[in-house]
């Protein structure tokens, strides 16, 4: 039995998205084990449950209340019109849901598939996105197995379905005619948790493995005179920890850096005439 007025929080029961939703708790701080096919863990310091529950029944667990907090795909909150917080953009699991047809089909617009048979396990978002796109008339058919096979066997016309790398419609011969949106893994919450002091403290530790993620803490020598051109280049998330140095024409910077942008502050730091430029990699931050 789960602990009884303790935090829940459901995670995908499968795949690369399971894996980096376990990773990520325990990167917060949660303690656990992941036994076999057992359906739940519960966290030894804390008792927050962790629950393996299927992608498309995230949203919906989290709306009942059933649990607390829930690791799915944007996608599938869309889809299923779920009144939930979304609490963080996770940043892993980025894919698209796209309208394919086979490439040697005569369809080249979305116009095109008015009065034809399109297979998706996303009916709600298929059926907005028509009709937004002014094509009232297209049958959408649900399938909740390996939709790209359907076009093959001739069973539908065209499919909407989620793409990451598109090496999927390759292999099956097919093409992307359009993009309906871009998903990714979002942290969703109920408004009204269990407990609201341990949702809280949860998610400020996924925060701060997120801002970590995203930055690293960088430490250079930079010469005096060049300081004020030097925290241009790394103004940091509030401003650079500058400390003065023996030798007083130079001085001791230490400031946040945005991963992304890491190679190009690093030359522009030594063109500018700093040395000792290093990177360290953060594992947590509270900012």
């Amino acid at each position: 039995m789960l602990p009884e007025g303790a935090l829940r929080i459901a995670i995908p029961s499968k795949g690369r998205l399971q894996e980096t939703s376990l990773d990520l708790l325990r990167r917060a701080g949660l303690v656990f084990r992941v036994s076999g096919r057992r359906l739940f863990s519960v966290c030894s310091d804390t008792e927050t449950s962790i629950i393996f529950s299927n992608v498309a029944d995230i949203p919906v667990l989290v709306a009942e209340g059933v649990v607390d907090l829930g690791i799915t795909g944007s996608d599938q909150v869309a889809e299923k019109g779920a009144e939930v917080t979304v609490h963080h953009e996770l940043g892993f699991g980025r894919c698209r849901l796209s309208l394919a047809v086979h490439r040697d089909a005569p369809w080249r617009a979305v116009g095109d598939l008015s009065g034809r048979v399109v297979g998706t396990k996303f009916v709600n978002l298929a059926r907005g996105w028509f009709e937004r796109a002014g094509v009232r008339d297209v049958h959408l058919l649900p399938i909740q197995g390996a939709v790209e096979v359907m076009v093959l066997l001739g069973l539908v016309d065209g499919i909407v379905e989620i793409v990451e790398t598109g090496n999927s419609l390759v292999e099956n011969d097919l093409i992307e005619l359009d993009r309906l949106l871009d998903a990714q893994a979002v942290l969703i919450g109920n408004p009204s948790p269990r407990d609201p002091d341990a949702r809280d403290r949860l998610l400020r530790r996924i925060e701060g493995v997120l801002v970590a993620s995203r930055y690293s803490l960088v430490e250079y020598n930079c010469p005096a005179e060049q300081i004020e051109e030097a925290s241009r280049i790394t103004p940091g998330f509030s401003s650079p920890t500058v400390q003065r140095l023996q030798d007083e024409r130079w001085l001791s910077v230490k400031v946040l850096v945005e991963k992304a942008r890491i190679q190009t502050v690093f030359d522009e730091l030594e063109k500018l005439g700093c040395r000792a430029i290093l990177e360290t990699e953060l594992k947590h931050t509270r900012l």
